[in-house]
């Protein structure tokens, strides 16, 4: 029997002024780096006073590189989360470096900085038990720490740069679902050498697909400008290639997209957290659902998604499928990334190398979730949840 309600899993908040951005740029031949990609890289320096704002076309290609303005490469060991998206990884194996992951906070999902600095202290005991490279040895270089800020609440910054500075490491903050977000009132995305941000869909703001990378290195900013646009340096002509670079642009429409949906971030941010506030009053009524918490570092939220855990009675799987049945999308949140079926052929990682991380992916659950959801759809909701934990 179908259901009569159907709530999304996300819906972007999209005004007039977003659709006559878009179209400004289609009545006009510059389709491709134009005046928006610029505008729209000012108001992230506005926003959190970095020197340099870098836009591209996904926070992947953020990501990736920054992985190459830090100077990662081949058998370079990279300390990271296995509970994140898998592209925080990817980009590391994009360069053949090593993810070397830890495990994570069991109340936040961040990466675990007690972990982080014992890996940098006691690298080889956290190597994967199957190396893609026959000829590593234990000098291959840890260079860097890729810290997530899961779900847009930061990772524990200051004792990760802690870290990094003891060890002469490079730290890349991947931001990419906590825009406008602070740490200790810090913006996220400042405090690491880089930060990215990405705007599909269902994140704070959206320009379909999308990304930006925010940076004070002057050097790395040159060097990624080139990169994103096929390898052309300064002082290259169109055909002239100073560097192996990447079709890593933005396009026009989507930072015209972007610049109008950053005039009313702030107004985005509160819809979001209104959201969020309905459903913690309602969810935290429910025995045997948990909602996430906030550490008192985090200055200001940002709310990505919504995600609920499940107590260890429930069986998360067999209550999103009466979720589903009821019209309500859910979706696990997050597959850990070391148990992906690439990454176990790869490296070797089993079941129960990373518990916490294991144990949030089996009872996570992402429940619908924007800033234009009603307080009438949040209650539906979160009655349908009462009502499958009631059967369970």
């Amino acid at each position: 029997m179908t259901p009569q309600i159907k709530i999304p899993m996300s819906s972007p908040d999209l005004t007039d002024a977003d659709r006559q951005a878009v179209i400004e740029v289609i009545n006009t031949p510059n389709l491709s780096m134009g005046k928006f990609t610029p505008a729209f890289e000012k108001t992230f320096c506005d926003l959190t006073g970095a020197k340099h704002a870098i836009a591209v076309n996904s926070g992947t290609a953020g990501l990736h590189l920054c992985v190459r303005a830090a100077g990662i490469g081949a058998g370079d060991l990279v300390i990271t989360t296995p509970f994140s998206f898998v592209a925080s990884s990817n980009v590391l194996l994009f360069e053949n470096a090593i993810p070397i992951f830890v495990d994570i906070d069991p109340k936040t999902g961040n990466i675990n900085p007690e972990l982080v600095a014992d890996a940098a202290r006691n690298i080889e005991k956290y190597l994967p038990r199957q190396l893609p490279f026959t000829n590593y040895q234990s000098s291959n270089k840890l260079k860097a720490i890729l810290p997530v800020d899961v779900f847009g609440q930061p990772a524990d910054m200051d004792a990760i740069n802690a870290v990094a500075r003891e060890h002469g490491l490079t730290v890349i903050e991947d931001s990419c679902e906590a825009l406008g977000a602070t740490y200790k009132g810090q913006p996220a995305g400042t405090l690491g050498e880089y930060g990215v941000f990405a705007f599909y869909p269902n994140k704070q703001i959206t320009t379909g697909e999308g990304g930006l990378i925010i940076t004070d290195d002057d050097k790395a900013a040159d060097f990624m400008r080139a990169l994103r646009n096929q390898g052309r340096a300064p002082g290259d002509t169109w055909l002239q290639h100073t560097h192996l670079g990447y079709n890593y642009r933005i396009d026009e429409m989507s930072a015209a997209m972007g610049y109008a949906q950053m005039q009313r971030l702030e107004s985005l941010l509160s819809k979001r957290e209104q959201v969020a506030a309905w459903y913690e009053s309602r969810l935290s009524e429910i025995p045997g659902v948990e909602v996430l918490f906030i550490e008192p570092s985090t200055t200001r939220m940002s709310w990505f998604v919504y995600v609920i855990r499940f107590d260890k009675k429930i069986n998360r799987d067999t209550a999103a499928k009466k979720l589903d049945a009821r019209g309500v999308a859910v979706r696990p949140y997050f597959a850990p990334i070391h148990l992906q079926p690439y990454m176990v052929e790869k490296f070797g990682w089993r079941a129960g190398d990373f518990p916490v991380t294991e144990d949030l992916g089996a009872r996570g659950l992402a429940i619908p979730f924007s800033g234009v959801m009603t307080e009438e759809q949040v209650e539906y909701v979160c009655q349908m949840i009462r009502e499958v934990v009631n059967e369970s």
